[in-house]
């Protein structure tokens, strides 16, 4: 028998009592937390009498046992979009079950994660989100909110001025860019109000985490300085996506010593954990073509973090082996990895899902590797992935001769595409060795055990349309519809149809029928539609409608451009947009709001408006195509507006386009810069919220036999 909360409690029994109240709500009473001896991750729990006892390693495994026992005996999860607290009256009787983790991490978030999601979140936010990690077995996220207060801090002792620093740092949501060293000095200056929010919020994200027992990842130094800082060392130019940065020799003592300086400052500020993030080539050639550079680099990032503290292990991102391979061949990965000692690193794999590097590399000759799964760019919210590759890849990686020592979520940006992430989460702790099983439980346990046969039924049909990508790669360039799509005239009839087919592997009857069974569930039980059911009405609309959009869009091209059919497909945007506007994450406003919460002085707010509203759309200048749109968001206010007035504008020159007409293409280049510099200014109008059920229904019936007769053509591979 366990037994629990005596006058011993573990130090980490508040962390995860708060939890269980946040979870709960009153029958958190009746839940006790004890220590459990042992070296890895594991718990013990069980439930008698009304009283659930947990006896756990440390208080994530304790989290990971509340979560198994609400998932196991009350049917019930808790997601990014559950109703808390849950409806409990009681705690049912329970067994006693042990669980063990299969490996010793679960890592969490991308440095991009901090601009897609959540630049702008407050504590309530963050409160949220460390439980929601807790509670899925989350042990190592990388934190960096706060972290521009100890570049400011290291960077005022080196003599830089409050202007220049934050004249560097650059607007708040673009931090994390920042901190990866691929821009400076854009779409700022940094406000002084956000400095001090932010270093307080971080400090406080900090002492939770590290409450549950966590060890969070700090940034590190990566080479890049200011201007002022370059002008008078040995530095050299580099380029990201059109932007300029300097970055330091790795000989100039100067680069060292402002690694220990920023490290020093951000553990005055924050504590250690002795682990710290760093990618000096990040989607950028190292500017030195020297074999030996490399690894110049990685000795002076390590002298620099370890001059300020002796035990620093470095965590690496593996991206660059995959985003530039025609640089960083099997030998020069070799040759840096093998200039580390191994005790010093730990290298994520960081879309391991789909371009494994494990495997190339020797399971990074020896260094320890997380095993992670990227999935989602740029925040964008058009449903899509591999459920079926998911356990079998990291079965294959945890049998490899060295293998990871953790399984991490490094997503771009989250509160997307749940299903995946969690069976993602879940393979923490557990194998899972029947995908259908897994679903079932995931899909009873989503929505509380209420309509369970229908709601099941829908997630096949979602698992055999948009769930079953297989060897699609999820990217920017690869899978974009055309709602999102910057509009252009160089794609012709025949390269759109073939564009049009590649994102529709599947007939589209069967994912319109899996939304219809969730549609019918929330007529019957409106309340389900408050929290994840109305999260996955959404992102069923979303997937159904994205693919009607290209379809229509093509039809207007091969009709060489029908008022009827121009106005068909322009209808889209309106009739989605008033669907989206019924949850206010899907809401333009929404996000912009978050943003303008942090706003403290007038200069502040329009740096904070700028930012919000430029990420999102042109994410750098209105006249660069770079990374226009690279975060293709399906929002009210920019599917109805933005998005639909490129397309209008688009179809105002179609005709001409279609009959070869010279200038057309940079006539609406034109045009479409002049929209994107006014949504700058102006931002989106803001939308009516409605009822969802209903406008998802009205949605479905008018557009249910959108793809006609054709439809049993596709979704052949």
């Amino acid at each position: 028998m366990l037994s629990g909360d005596g006058e011993h409690a573990p130090l980490w029994a508040d962390a995860v009592r708060g939890l269980a109240h946040r979870v709960l709500g009153p029958v958190a009473e009746s839940v006790r937390f004890a220590a459990r001896d042992g070296q890895g991750r594991d718990y013990a729990y069980e439930a008698k009498g009304g009283t659930l006892t947990v006896a756990a390693t440390d208080g994530v495994s304790a989290s990971v046992a509340l979560h198994h026992y609400l998932r196991r005996h009350c049917g019930m999860s808790v997601g990014w979009d559950t109703v808390l607290p849950l409806r409990l009256t009681s705690l049912p009787g329970a067994p006693l079950h042990q669980g063990s983790a299969r490996v010793q991490e679960g890592y969490y978030f991308n440095f991009c994660t901090f601009s897609y999601t959540m630049p702008y979140w407050d504590w309530a936010d963050w409160e949220r989100e460390i439980d929601w990690m807790a509670l899925h077995g989350i042990t190592m996220p990388l934190a960096i909110t706060g972290h521009e207060a100890a570049l400011h801090a290291a960077y005022s002792l080196l003599g830089l001025d409050d202007h220049q620093i934050r004249r560097f740092l650059g607007g708040p949501g673009y931090l994390p860019f920042q901190f990866m060293g691929c821009l400076d000095d854009f779409a700022g200056p940094l406000p002084a109000s956000w400095i001090d929010g932010h270093r307080e919020l971080g400090a406080r994200i900090l002492e939770r985490e590290r409450a549950f027992g966590m060890t969070p990842v700090l940034p590190a130094f990566t080479g890049h300085v200011p201007r002022e800082v370059a002008a008078t060392a040995r530095a050299g130019r580099r380029q990201w996506q059109g932007f300029e940065t300097w970055v330091l020799d790795p000989a100039d003592p100067l680069y060292e010593r402002i690694g220990a300086e920023i490290a020093r400052a951000q553990i005055k500020l924050f504590g250690t954990d002795h682990l710290y993030a760093a990618d000096p080539f990040i989607e950028m050639i190292p500017i030195d073509a020297d074999p030996a550079y490399p690894g110049a680099v990685a000795a002076a990032t390590l002298a620099g973090l370890r001059a300020a503290d002796p035990d620093a292990v470095w965590l690496m991102q593996a991206w660059p082996f995959s985003y530039q391979r025609e640089f960083w061949t099997e030998d020069r990965v070799t040759a840096f990895l093998d200039a580390i000692p191994h005790d010093q690193m730990l290298v994520a794999d960081l879309w391991a899902e789909y371009d494994p590097l494990w495997g190339h590399f020797e399971e990074f000759s020896g260094k320890p590797w997380l095993w992670c799964a990227l999935l989602n760019f740029g925040g964008r919210t058009d449903p899509a992935a591999d459920l079926h590759g998911v356990p079998v890849a990291i079965d294959a990686a945890l049998a490899a001769k060295s293998p990871p020592t953790g399984l991490g979520l490094s997503m771009e940006a989250t509160r997307n595409n749940p299903v995946f992430f969690e069976l993602v989460a879940d393979q923490i702790w557990n194998r899972v060795p029947d995908l259908g099983a897994w679903l079932d439980a995931f899909v009873t346990q989503r929505y509380g055990g209420r309509s369970t046969a229908e709601l099941r039924a829908a997630w096949q049909g979602l698992l055999d349309t948009v769930y079953d990508t297989r060897s699609l790669p999820i990217l920017p360039q690869a899978f974009e519809g055309v709602i999102t799509a910057v509009p252009s005239y160089e794609r012709g009839p025949a390269e759109l149809r073939a564009d049009v087919a590649g994102v529709l592997w599947y007939r589209p009857e069967a994912l319109a029928a899996a939304w219809e069974r969730m549609i019918e569930v929330a007529e019957r039980d409106p309340d389900l539609a408050a929290g994840p059911l109305g999260h996955d009405l959404v992102e069923a609309g979303i997937a159904y409608m994205a693919r009607v959009a290209d379809r229509f869009c093509l039809d207007a091209v091969e009709s060489a451009g029908s008022p009827a059919l121009v106005a068909r497909f322009l209808k889209v945007f309106e009739d989605l947009d008033r669907m989206l506007a019924c949850r206010p994450e899907y809401t333009f406003q929404h996000w912009e709001d978050k943003a303008l919460s942090w706003a403290a002085e007038p200069a502040g707010r329009e740096v904070l408006l700028d930012n919000a509203r430029r990420i999102i759309t042109v994410w750098g200048t209105a006249d660069s195509p770079l990374l226009d749109d690279y975060a293709a968001r399906h929002w009210a206010g920019l599917v109805g507006g933005y998005y639909r007035d490129r397309w209008e504008l688009w179809a105002r020159g179609l005709d001409r386009a279609l009959a070869g007409e010279p200038g057309a293409e940079a006539e609406l280049r034109e045009r479409l810069r002049e929209r994107a510099e006014a949504f700058l200014r102006e931002g989106a109008a803001r939308v009516e919220t409605g009822d969802l059920v209903a406008e998802s229904r009205q949605l479905l019936t008018a557009y249910a036999g959108a793809f006609g007769a054709d439809s049993e053509a596709e979704g052949e591979r």
